[in-house]
């Protein structure tokens, strides 16, 4: 399959995790995110499908259970931040 180079605008925490997953892996950034992206829909697929949504309100759910849980992240790497 053919590559497209796109540019993104990341969180600066999703960006270093990357590239601690791509060191440890011994993998190159691109090909990390591009992991991630595919896990992350077909995550939504297996939830939609689980669910018998349509895909529009399977996505409102992915996104409130991804914000969820980045709140709670941040909540516990500094207990003393938002």
């Amino acid at each position: 399959m053919a590559r497209i180079k796109t540019t993104l605008s990341l969180d600066e925490g999703l960006v270093r995790q990357i590239r601690v997953r791509a060191a440890r892996t011994g993998r190159r950034d691109s090909d990390v995110m591009e992991e991630v992206v595919r896990e992350g829909l077909g995550s939504l697929e297996r939830l939609r499908a689980r669910a018998s949504l349509p895909e529009e309100e399977a996505l409102d759910l992915a996104s409130d259970v991804i914000h969820e849980v980045r709140g709670r992240s941040r909540r516990g790497a500094n207990p003393d931040g938002p």
